[in-house]
């Protein structure tokens, strides 16, 4: 099973949410990047739970991104992984930096937060921070059903 890092990353409108343990979080209008890391036995089938997660909508949020995935605010628009095995998670989140969003996705670590915010598409930069830390990252575009309908 291949293994890696990953960043999903969504837009909206701007919103409230309650998110678990951090309770309610202003998401300011624009493109978020949620940065992280398939290591675990299941490899990057984690990328692919999120992504069918964030289509069918089915589950109660257990993690900090899952209550992005079930938002009807938030879109997931595309994702980007590498394949590794090093433990690049953290790096990759400073690699993206600032402005973060603090405490989100970043419970097990000591980062400030692995969910950064930007105005425009990050496509670029995110690709950029993949390659600065010497990894081939691989994009996966996401096509909702509203986009499927002609719905944009």
């Amino acid at each position: 099973m291949d293994k890696g890092i990953y960043c999903l990353v969504f837009e909206n409108p701007g919103c409230t949410l309650c998110v678990g343990a951090l309770g309610p979080v202003a998401f300011a209008p624009g493109w978020h990047i949620y940065v992280g890391s398939a290591l675990g036995s299941g490899g990057l089938k984690r990328l692919a739970r999120h992504i069918a997660f964030s289509e069918a909508r089915d589950r109660i949020p257990t993690w900090h991104v899952d209550y992005l995935l079930t938002s009807d605010f938030f879109s997931l628009r595309y994702a980007v992984y590498a394949i590794t095995r090093k433990n690049l998670e953290c790096p990759l989140a400073r690699a993206v930096g600032d402005p973060g969003v603090p405490g989100f996705g970043c419970s097990d670590c000591h980062c400030l937060s692995h969910l950064f915010h930007r105005h425009t598409d990050p496509a670029l930069e995110v690709l950029t921070a993949f390659q600065g830390l010497g990894l081939a990252p691989v994009t996966k575009t996401i096509m909702s059903l509203q986009c499927s309908k002609g719905n944009i």
